[in-house]
């Protein structure tokens, strides 16, 4: 054979080969097609781009050069307290926050308290994608216009506050990393190691609870989880509910059921969630199914979709609907209370731990299967009674606003600023 009739063969078997991978690859996109439409094809497409751009990288919360390690922590403590008399500086590292963000709500909440005692705030916005701050504080302004914060980008450095308070596990590594002297506090919502499996990012989280802040958490579940799992003692501060926003509507209809859909957001359950209403649906296909949060596309039910709502929105929309489905993994959410104090009664995934934060008896506990608490649902809608229970609901939570928790809060910070004796934590964090 000669050397061009060997060269014309082999490259006849390597277009036979990439025609028969070609084939492969088109015989396998069309049968995803055929069978799950063209929303499963494009997932399927997307997860292979996802794979090959190495996106999963855009996940991690810090920049490498942020994460902090408690084993080789050493804080620095600015060398005299003020005054009590002196009003005071508080920073406040957070995420970006998304407009209506629940957790955000509850933390700027936090910061108007301290600004109402007198004092300035600073919120020092870590985006670890480099977004534009003033864009985030437009977001800031025009959901929560209250504030008179001033607000700073944190890759700049925390510094010019007394004391300065993170508010999740990725600020507080900013905030051990960057800080200048001062105090440093640390409000938890959630134990958050629990968003993530067992990995990288879980251990991160933990960690943050050993950086010696003065820790404070947000109700007893967060509480007994820092005490069992770390070993950490924190300061408590109380749930609250706004029941001058939730609250029973009069001449209402109550007919439906309603879900706060975060399909992103692992512990808000969304995919048991989906299971249960589905099934339920399959039970009352008469009763309608209100989503909101998040639209969510291709459900195997009919489903309202609501997307973002402000919060008046969001009670008048409670006050259509005689039950909810509230799940939550990682602390009791603020959903519940807020659906009970507007006539809603709330089917929740059980936890030892959630019952402990809400002692309320119109609350209705499931097991966190999707049979479970499409049973539970059930249960709830055929009741009789649905206009006294919704009056029972609501009452049970009038006056539980959020003004122990923001007093509570004023008097832990300025504890932790005024003192003047050094404490037992801070003295364990300076002799590591």
């Amino acid at each position: 054979m000669t050397n061009s009739s060997a060269s014309a063969s082999a490259l006849g078997s390597v277009l036979t080969r990439r025609a028969r991978h070609i084939g492969s690859r088109v015989a396998r996109a069309v049968g995803i097609l055929r069978q799950d439409g063209p929303r499963g094809l494009a997932q399927r497409l997307a997860r292979i781009a996802y794979n090959r751009l190495g996106a999963a990288s855009l996940e991690e919360l810090l920049l490498d050069g942020d994460v902090a390690d408690s084993t080789e922590l050493s804080l620095t403590f600015p060398d005299r307290r003020p005054s009590p008399t002196e009003p005071l500086t508080i920073g406040w590292v957070m995420s970006p926050p998304s407009a209506g963000s629940g957790g955000h709500t509850t933390l700027l909440r936090m910061v108007r308290a301290l600004e109402e005692a007198g004092h300035r705030c600073v919120l020092f916005l870590y985006d670890r994608h480099g977004g534009d701050i003033r864009a985030h504080e437009r977001v800031i302004r025009e959901w929560w216009p209250d504030l008179d914060a001033e607000v700073r980008d944190a890759t700049r450095g925390i510094d010019g506050v007394d004391a300065c308070v993170a508010s999740s596990w990725n600020t507080a590594h900013v905030l051990a990393r960057r800080g200048s002297p001062m105090r440093r506090l640390y409000f938890i919502q959630d134990y958050e190691p629990y968003f993530y499996a067992r990995g990288a990012m879980y251990v991160l989280a933990e960690d943050s609870y050993r950086f010696g802040f003065r820790c404070i958490a947000l109700g007893e579940m967060v509480a007994e989880l820092l005490r069992s799992e770390v070993g950490v003692v924190p300061d408590v501060v109380e749930f609250g509910c706004d029941t001058t926003v939730y609250r029973q509507l009069p001449g209402r209809e109550r007919t439906g059921v309603v879900f706060f859909a975060r399909p992103d957001v692992p512990r808000r359950g969304y995919w048991l969630a989906r299971l249960a209403l589905h099934r339920f649906h399959e039970l009352h296909p008469e009763v309608p199914i209100h989503f909101y949060g998040s639209t969510v596309r291709g459900l195997p039910f009919p489903a309202t979709q609501h997307g973002r709502l402000s919060p008046v929105q969001l009670n008048e929309l409670y006050n259509s609907c005689i039950a909810g489905l509230a799940l939550s993994f990682t602390n009791i959410s603020l959903v519940p209370e807020e659906m009970l104090a507007a006539g809603t009664i709330p089917v929740m995934n059980d936890s030892a731990h959630s019952r402990v934060v809400l002692q309320n008896e119109h609350a209705v506990w499931a097991g966190a299967t999707p049979d479970a608490l499409a049973a539970a649902l059930s249960e709830t809608v055929v009741r009789a009674g649905v206009v006294e229970r919704a009056h029972a609901a609501s009452e049970s939570v009038r006056g539980v606003g959020w003004a122990g928790a923001q007093a509570q809060i004023v008097r832990i910070i300025e504890d932790e600023v005024y003192a003047t004796q050094t404490s037992v934590r801070e003295s364990s964090v300076r002799s590591d």
